[in-house]
């Protein structure tokens, strides 16, 4: 893009002010500088008339679980049905790995924070370490695709080629990066976080396949034959990707999602549920429970809201296709945004000064008619990553990955 092209590009979106500095770049600045606004998605600023947007829940009723009973009367016929797809080369696995380490004190990918105690073990290695498991169960390569963005794809690349891709076949891994969208003050106008660089953030976990499209990988798919994706994050460091139990459960269901989700461990677990919304499969995430929902029982008595998504979905392909074609719900959320003020100097502050817009992967869920939640061993396949200490940190996966002998 050419500075023309991103002239006119900011001026329909009523940006131009990301070029004040411009005449004072070196030219790599003024390199860095257009592709960026090449590559942001300057789409979302569309809708900021609704900046910081209710996201109103229609009706909300309990959605049925497959339960662990339910699917272990029939593994056999679930597992033959998965490994037959796999072996066909109709399965895929997407790793949403886009986030750094920062809340756990690294400056790096998450994906290559060491959670090891005797040896290196690294978050990336334990996920391709379960893949293999699949791999070499059902002696097939399954194509891995992973987003990374803009703040690690160098960092994450080169990882795994050092690493030798952790003993994966590489004509197997496709990367590619999340598109970004641009932070904004209340007016919608853009944030500068240095005189060459628009303050961006991912644009939310519901934005994945539409990355896919954007960087031709979506077409590798279609061409690979695959028709059913797993997506899932790169923070849990014990869940079964591409299991054929849940692959072949979705299929034998004639579902278009499957969702892995576990039995919470309180009421008020910080943990989407599952649900029915306006008739409809959805999610309704942690902070949106009431207590007459978290409280609400099902015909036997037991909790009416007891699993909790683990970020693990399995999307039919063609459905996928179905919902690229509509306009996701754009989430606003209020955030405290760094940026440069009006004198080029920079500013961190302390309150919230912005909006970010994220897409949600529980509206690509609300826009399918058919959803299977799955319900899996929390011990055994639950383990994330999101604290140093504490609750869902590297203390407690660690503890849960030696309950499930690995070797750490």
């Amino acid at each position: 893009m050419d500075y023309n092209e991103a002239y006119k590009k900011l001026e329909k979106y009523g940006q131009l002010h990301v070029l004040k500095y411009y005449d004072e770049l070196t030219d790599a600045e003024k390199e860095e500088l257009l592709k960026q606004i090449e590559e942001t998605d300057m789409e979302v600023l569309v809708s900021t008339a609704g900046k910081g947007g209710s996201n109103a829940k229609g009706k909300i009723t309990p959605l049925s679980v497959m339960t662990l009973s339910e699917i272990e009367s029939r593994k056999d016929e679930f597992t033959k049905a998965g490994i037959e797809a796999i072996k066909a080369g109709k399965v895929g696995a997407v790793l949403l790995a886009g986030g750094m380490g920062t809340r756990l004190g690294s400056d790096e990918p998450k994906g290559m924070y060491n959670i090891g105690l005797t040896k290196e073990v690294y978050i990336f290695e334990r996920l391709i370490d379960n893949l293999m498991d699949v791999v070499n169960l059902t002696g097939a390569w399954i194509h891995l695709f992973v987003m990374t963005s803009d703040k690690n794809h160098e960092a994450t690349t080169a990882f795994f080629k050092e690493k030798d891709y952790f003993g994966y076949n590489p004509d197997y891994i496709t990367f590619f990066m999340q598109d970004m969208a641009p932070a904004t003050d209340y007016e919608g106008k853009v944030y500068m976080e240095a005189k060459n660089r628009i303050s961006t953030s991912p644009n939310g976990n519901g934005g994945w396949f539409l990355s896919m499209m954007k960087w031709g990988v979506a077409d590798k798919v279609r061409e690979a034959g695959i028709e059913w994706l797993n997506v899932f994050a790169v923070d849990n460091v014990l869940q079964r990707i591409a299991d054929p139990c849940f692959v072949g459960a979705a299929i034998l269901t004639g579902s278009d999602v499957g969702s892995k989700v576990v039995c919470k461990n309180a009421p008020d677990e910080k943990i989407g549920v599952m649900c029915l919304e306006d008739g409809k499969p959805s999610i309704v995430e942690y902070y949106e429970l009431d207590d007459e929902m978290m409280n609400a029982k099902d015909d036997q008595g037991n909790p009416a809201y007891n699993y909790g998504v683990i970020l693990n979905y399995l999307f039919r392909e063609k459905a996928l296709e179905e919902i690229a074609a509509k306009k996701l719900p754009l989430h606003i959320v209020e955030k405290k945004i760094p940026y440069i003020d009006a004198d080029g100097n920079a500013v961190k502050p302390e309150e919230p000064n912005g909006y970010k817009y994220e897409q949600l992967v529980l509206d690509m869920i609300h826009e399918l008619d058919s959803c299977l939640p799955y319900e899996v061993k929390r011990n055994y396949e639950f383990a994330p990553i999101k604290n140093r200490t504490g609750i869902d940190s590297v203390e407690s996966a660690r503890k849960l990955c030696q309950e499930n002998g690995i070797e750490l």
